[in-house]
């Protein structure tokens, strides 16, 4: 970000860009800059007299660069006027750009006729490339403002005013080191070690740097852009012939009448092939990283028509920053001046030569391996499969490759690739059959496919509490099937397995429940808040009030081929359906504080009231 810095400074003033117009050869002027420089040229010397006159622009842009090139000392011009008028004095800026003072009084001197206004056109030298701009009617007000470079100026400005704290801090928050975009939390190193480590569901968890994550969390909201003829109308249109946002007025009026127009949003993405010019020149040269982080800046925006206002300009200057590079340093030091020829010959000989059959007769591919059924096992939704190779075989095996279907009779996709001769393999689907086969490789080739062997999971869950996801204040007992929590507030635990598809029954027996402590059943995320009652978050689903007392036994009921979610106390229904529209990975979930002891039971089949239910529908 700090090579950026210069991309947003104005080459007048020195300072961040104020209110930035944007000049027919794409570069940028603060506004007040821009009056600043400003210069009247005598009316004669219009555009309007050269064309009568027969001198063309071409030849008035010659003009200007006499009178700038001989400016030699400061880098830049000063428009020094026409042979029909006196060169005008000019002051420089403390950026060594020549700033123009207002036109001086005439001589007393002269007659009064000589005094009468003589009308002048404003001209305006950019400082950057040293081309003259004659200004028309509307004078600045011409220029588009740029609000793509307000706004990357703005985000520049917010990352250098403060770091980013860790949030699970509790005293003085360390300054983040990392943030988890699934979590959507920043992490200091000694926070993030102690409670994201990177293993258990964790482990697929995204850590990004923390100025990345702040760019990905904050959604700048999309600003207004009107027309700069009608300020009243919004940008609605884009004209193709013209190249820049319109509104309704403008196609009315019948200036763009007979261009061709398209949406604004799907010309905004269209023009977004400048993110393949700036991945093009970072390969490069590295020299150039501040435009190229304002380039990268600018594609963050979610303003269309801002920025489709300076989408060809920035796209011209990348053009030509890629000329500038093929003509200096990326200039080939080597001559040309001599061919390459490639002789395959040798290489062909050598290829008939080769004697295929004797390599094959050496090495040859090794047996299909055999799956050894008394070892092949399932466990809730866990498969276990173990082969070998077949007895009598004594050609070399390099590794093996297991596949398995999608369960429901599809493709089969590799699982393992390894040298191992047994795998587990977690997360498939509960009550589903699942076809296996493992084949062998060497350096020659692969094998045939074994024989398939037919799997069939568990048609209902057993699991036990998770105490590697769960809070530090939960006590687990009895094989982590009993908690309690140390602590008056509430604290979140999640069972061990989690559940996308099929049907699920679970209970959950009050053991203790004192003073009211309110506790919560569901199901959640994996990325739920642990430190609040389950369901003041959207990760979580449950249900917080009811008849719970101790002794009683609250049912959670996981219908993901309904995606329903259904509780019970004492096998009585609590209601209707209390969830629907449920999607995606969910486990178990229980809060509680210190006066709640609860016990989990699991493997149990669906209650009556929901399968007498279920057959009438």
């Amino acid at each position: 970000m700090d090579e950026m810095e210069e991309e947003l400074k104005c080459p007048v003033c020195g300072s961040f860009y104020r209110e930035p117009l944007i000049l027919p050869c794409s570069h940028n002027l603060c506004q007040a800059c821009a009056r600043n420089i400003l210069v009247q040229t005598p009316e004669a010397e219009s555009p309007q007299s050269r064309r009568a006159s027969g001198v063309s622009d071409y030849d008035y842009l010659d003009l200007d660069k006499m009178s700038l090139y001989s400016e030699a000392d400061s880098g830049y011009g000063s428009y020094g006027g026409f042979a029909s008028a006196p060169t005008t004095p000019c002051q420089k800026s403390p950026n060594g750009v020549r700033v123009f003072p207002p036109a001086a009084p005439p001589p007393p001197h002269l007659p009064p006729a000589a005094l009468a206004p003589v009308p002048r056109n404003a001209c305006l030298t950019c400082p950057q490339c040293h081309r003259s701009l004659i200004l028309d009617e509307r004078g600045l007000r011409g220029f588009p403002k740029n609000r793509v470079l307000e706004g990357v100026i703005d985000r520049y400005q917010q990352s250098k005013a403060a770091a980013l704290r860790c949030q699970l801090c509790e005293k003085a928050p360390k300054e983040a080191t990392v943030m988890c975009e699934q979590c959507d939390v920043f992490y200091c190193e000694p926070c993030r070690l102690r409670c994201h480590p990177p293993r258990g569901p964790l482990a697929k968890h995204r850590l990004v740097p923390p100025a990345q994550g702040r760019v990905s969390r904050r959604l700048s909201p999309r600003k207004i852009s009107t027309c700069t003829d009608h300020e009243l109308e919004n940008h609605s249109m884009y004209c193709v012939q013209c190249k820049m946002p319109v509104c309704y007025q403008c196609l009315e009026e019948g200036k763009h009448s007979s261009h061709e127009v398209k949406a604004l949003g799907a010309m905004w993405k269209l023009h977004k092939v400048v993110r393949d010019q700036i991945s093009h020149c970072t390969v490069k040269l590295r020299q150039t990283t501040g435009l190229m982080e304002y380039c990268l800046e600018v594609i963050k925006e979610n303003d269309p028509s801002g920025f489709l206002q300076i989408s060809d300009a920035l796209i011209r200057r990348v053009h030509l920053t890629e000329d500038q590079w093929g003509k200096g340093t990326l200039t080939p030091r080597m001559t040309t001046d001599f061919d390459l020829n490639l002789d395959s010959a040798p290489l062909l000989q050598s290829i008939h030569q080769l004697d295929f059959v004797q390599m094959k007769a050496s090495s040859p591919v090794p047996a299909p391996p055999i799956l050894q059924l008394e070892e092949c096992c399932t466990h809730n939704n866990s498969a276990t499969l173990s082969w070998k190779q077949p007895p009598l075989s004594t050609v070399q095996v390099e590794g093996y490759i297991l596949e398995l279907d999608d369960g429901n009779g599809g493709q089969f996709r590799e699982v393992y690739v390894g040298k191992e001769t047994m795998c587990t393999v977690d997360g498939l689907h509960f009550n589903s059959t699942y076809s296996a086969r493992v084949k062998a490789f060497n350096k020659t080739g692969v094998s045939q496919y074994s024989k398939t062997l037919v799997l069939q999971t568990s048609e209902v869950a057993w699991f036990s509490f998770d105490p590697g996801s769960a809070h530090s204040d939960i006590l687990f007992s009895n094989d982590n099937l009993t908690v309690t929590c140390n602590s008056y507030d509430d604290r979140v635990v999640l069972g061990k397995t989690g559940f996308s598809k099929g049907l699920h029954y679970w209970e959950l027996s009050i053991d203790r429940y004192d003073n009211h402590p309110d506790p919560a059943f569901g199901v959640a995320r994996v990325d739920v808040l642990k430190d609040v009652m389950l369901g003041k978050d959207d990760k979580a689903w449950a249900m917080t009030e009811g008849g719970i007392t101790k002794g009683a036994t609250v049912g959670v009921l996981l219908d993901l081929t309904r995606r329903t979610l259904t509780f019970s106390i004492n096998e009585d229904q609590q209601g209707p359906v209390a969830f629907e529209n449920m999607e995606g990975l969910f486990f178990p979930a229980v809060s509680l504080n210190r006066n709640v002891q609860v016990t989990l039971h699991t493997g149990l089949p669906v209650p009556e009231f929901y399968t007498s239910r279920a057959s009438m529908q």
